[in-house]
């Protein structure tokens, strides 16, 4: 049991390091690509502290960004991901409302992704998505990914600042 929570929560925290390097790029192209090692090690971190419904959305995450990075995410893929990131994700739910806080962090983040060019407010985005992951974390035993989640938000919310202030000046 222990070393499982070890070996989880080692691939949660390379997940939070790709995301702290996502916000702090310049082009939607760059903050995705980085993105991707976001699911990739949150699939992972799911498989290992058994969040089947975590699982199943960092699945569809990890295809929404690499779609996302390579420019072919079409309003038809985002329908469908978001299908079956619903759909799916609520079959496989096993942790209750804490199992609705991904696919709501993950259905949200996904329409942005799709919706918008602009970094500053995928970043806003990405802090809700976070502070649901966090609930989901915490819940699960992820805790570095759970820290990781608020730091990335105080990351994220600097940057926010940071770029505000470079369009004003």
């Amino acid at each position: 049991m222990l070393n499982t929570l070890i070996i989880g929560n080692i691939f949660s925290l390379l997940s939070a390091i790709c995301l702290a390097v996502s916000v702090i790029k310049k082009s939607k192209k760059d903050f995705m690509y980085w993105q991707i090692g976001d699911p990739l090690f949150g699939i992972a971190t799911c498989i290992v502290l058994s969040a089947y419904a975590a699982l199943v959305i960092s699945v569809v995450c990890l295809i929404r960004n690499i779609l996302s990075y390579k420019n072919k995410l079409t309003k038809n893929i985002t329908y469908i991901l978001l299908i079956i990131n619903v759909a799916i994700g609520l079959y496989v739910n096993n942790l209750g409302g804490i199992g609705l806080m991904v696919i709501l962090a993950s259905a949200g983040y996904t329409v942005c992704i799709y919706l918008t060019k602009n970094e500053q407010q995928m970043r806003w985005a990405l802090v809700v998505n976070q502070l649901l992951w966090f609930i989901h974390n915490f819940y699960v035993q992820a805790y570095p990914s759970a820290v990781a989640c608020i730091v990335l938000c105080i990351w994220t919310f600097i940057q926010i600042y940071k770029n505000h202030r470079q369009f004003i000046s």
